[in-house]
């Protein structure tokens, strides 16, 4: 399909109107993207290298409840909203992929869980994932570099009094930091998260394209950086800055780990507020402070970025025209429809391959033994 693609009815949209208007996700073989109304995810099929797409509209909690929208109280909305959205998006990019379990290479175990718990698998497997991963992120990045700032204040520095408040927040910083690093440097050892981070890098190039007003080709696409300002990996490097700031104003007077460990998690609320509208504004903003400020974000998308190739960036620019349908109009109907003639297609072509015949001879061979 990607050499369907066409060229993009721009309108008369206002350039700058357009920044902050898209975000998106990289996943398996595939990338999502959000706009203010749609939500579209493309991915390349892994059995016949197709791009498959699928798109729904956004809906928001704070679309009923306004006060949800107020600045702080936003970012601690669309942080969960986006934990959401990202768990189910992982889920129905991997069954976009075209990876059919035959029925004989299915063990017992596989085929009773089919017959027995059927539909609800996916859903109870999803929710184990997800407390998995939120139990693994408190273990590395709250209660981890607490024990190491513990160690290094009372154990090898025995510091007291304001001094060791200071200090033991700015060691917690710099542990969750050297963690992050850690985690993010082994994940790109793994070949299958090399893949997913060029289409990281494939997303931000195709958001930075759009934004810029051009049209969205291979060509165009490649010419622009693939670290982008408003990224979730800028949103995580902010949040461990300002939770030292949030540890020296609140929990200057608590030593106990575990109490700290809690208390921190409380206070993710007010991280996570002044972190959003930080990433919000620099997004939308270019000055000599806001690209100093984000240099360390940007910096930590050396790792969780790589240059894309071109059938990479050709699922970005579909999945981002896809996600815009005010901008290209008609776009994503054409996908569905060049879907179902190649499903079509391929049904065709299977109905016409003659029937293999029996294999007679081994069953005659074990006959005569």
């Amino acid at each position: 399909m990607s050499e369907k693609i066409k060229t993009p009815e721009q309108g008369s949209c206002d350039i700058s109107a357009r920044r902050g208007a898209v975000g998106g996700q990289a996943i398996i073989e595939g990338i999502m993207m959000r706009g203010k109304k749609h939500t579209a995810i493309a991915v390349r099929r892994m059995d016949n290298k197709k791009i498959s797409v699928s798109r729904k509209g956004n809906t928001s909690i704070s679309d009923k409840y306004k006060f949800l929208k107020w600045p702080m109280i936003r970012g601690v909305v669309n942080f969960v909203e986006s934990m959401i959205m990202s768990f189910s998006t992982i889920t129905e990019g991997t069954d976009m992929l075209g990876l059919d379990v035959a029925e004989e290479e299915q063990s017992k175990f596989d085929k009773w869980l089919e017959e027995h718990c059927g539909k609800w698998l996916i859903p109870i497997i999803s929710v184990i994932s997800m407390i998995l991963g939120v139990l693994l992120a408190v273990g590395l990045f709250i209660f981890l570099p607490t024990l190491i700032g513990d160690l290094f204040i009372d154990e090898i520095f025995d510091l007291r009094g304001t001094s060791a408040t200071i200090w033991r927040n700015i060691i917690e910083g710099i542990a969750k930091v050297l963690v992050f690093i850690a985690y993010i440097w082994l994940t790109a050892l793994i070949p299958d998260m090399k893949r997913v981070y060029m289409y990281h890098g494939a997303e931000h190039k195709s958001i930075f394209c759009y934004e810029a007003g051009e049209e969205l080709t291979v060509e165009n696409v490649k010419k622009h950086s693939r670290f982008h300002p408003r990224c979730g990996t800028s949103f995580m490097f902010s949040m461990i800055i300002l939770s030292i700031a949030v540890g020296i104003i609140f929990l200057w007077a608590v030593e106990e780990i575990w109490l700290r460990s809690l208390l921190k998690i409380a206070l993710l609320p007010i991280t996570v507020g002044i972190g959003y509208e930080f990433i919000r504004y620099a997004g939308r903003h270019d000055n000599a402070v806001i690209r100093a400020l984000s240099k360390p974000g940007l910096w930590m998308q050396n790792l969780t970025t790589r240059e894309p190739t071109d059938d990479i960036i050709e699922v970005g620019i579909t999945a981002l025209k896809c996600a815009l349908p005010d901008d290209f109009a008609g776009f994503y109907e054409e996908c569905v429809a060049n879907m179902e003639a190649d499903a079509e297609s391929e049904q065709a072509e299977e109905s016409e391959q003659p029937e293999q015949p029996e294999n007679t001879e081994s069953e005659e061979q074990s006959l005569d033994a």
